[in-house]
């Protein structure tokens, strides 16, 4: 099990977002987090990458070559240098940093150097920057955007920033990239070009994708297992077949009581 979430809650106040959910993600899968504006699931994503701290619950991680580690609570920093990375729903890119300076910050919960070897400059740490803007290079070509590679961040086109969040996220070398609606905003030929990057970067860098998306042509498309938020619980789990004729999931999207 690469991701366990064991009765993860959130309380606002008075205002419980996440309810005690149980989620697992096995290595190698991709996974959708569905369900209505306001159901809880970017909160969740907040809770397992470390930018909330649960009310209740655990969550657990396993890396392909390593122990299980309790992970509830580490600060985003620390949960992204054990092999979880993600995206935001809203684009938070450097806008007036280039493509290259995006991904090279990326690459800094992999450096060894600390702030001695920077102030003296040694030769290790020199050795290791140049390491950085190789390999920073090389995550924009398995991306697409290498090109765009001396821009600032705000001049590229919307696909392209999209693009360059997940560059930023690989760049971390994850086990588990979790991407929170990665096809927001994309017309359909940007959709089925992030379906087909999404499918590659599984298959090429042994990557388990965990996904929320509004999108459920997308979500249909590339799943294997698909979990339902709504009003903060899970009210379904399964394959996408079961998903989609499910009476509770569509009453949850058309606000219809479907078994009238």
């Amino acid at each position: 099990m690469i991701l366990q979430a064991d009765g993860l809650s959130m309380d606002f106040g008075g205002l419980r977002a996440v309810d005690r959910v149980d989620i697992s993600i096995e290595r190698g899968e991709i996974v959708a987090l569905i369900g209505p504006n306001g159901a809880g699931k970017t909160t969740f994503f907040n809770c397992v990458t470390g930018m909330y701290v649960p009310t209740e619950g655990s969550v657990k991680i396993t890396p392909p070559r390593g122990e299980t580690t309790d992970i509830t609570g580490l600060k985003p920093d620390r949960i992204a240098a054990r092999g979880l990375a993600r995206t935001f729903q809203n684009i938070r890119l450097f806008p007036n940093m280039t493509v290259l300076e995006n991904v090279m910050i990326g690459r800094d919960c992999r450096l060894k150097s600390g702030i001695l070897g920077a102030i003296l400059r040694t030769k290790k740490t020199r050795m290791e920057e140049e390491q950085v803007i190789h390999d920073s290079h090389e995550v924009l070509k398995k991306i697409g955007i290498e090109r765009y590679v001396n821009d600032l961040a705000k001049n590229l086109p919307y696909g392209a920033q999209r693009r360059l969040e997940i560059a930023r996220a690989l760049a971390t070398e994850p086990f588990l990239l979790l991407l929170d609606e990665p096809a927001a905003g994309m017309n359909p030929q940007e959709t089925r070009a992030l379906d087909e990057l999404i499918l590659r970067l599984r298959a090429e860098e042994d990557l388990t994708i965990f996904l929320i998306e509004h999108d459920m042509s997308l979500v249909m498309r590339l799943s294997e297992r698909i979990y339902v938020m709504d009003y903060g619980k899970l009210i379904a789990h399964g394959t996408p077949a079961e998903i989609k004729g499910n009476p509770l999931v569509i009453k949850a999207y058309l606000g219809e009581d479907v078994s009238a």
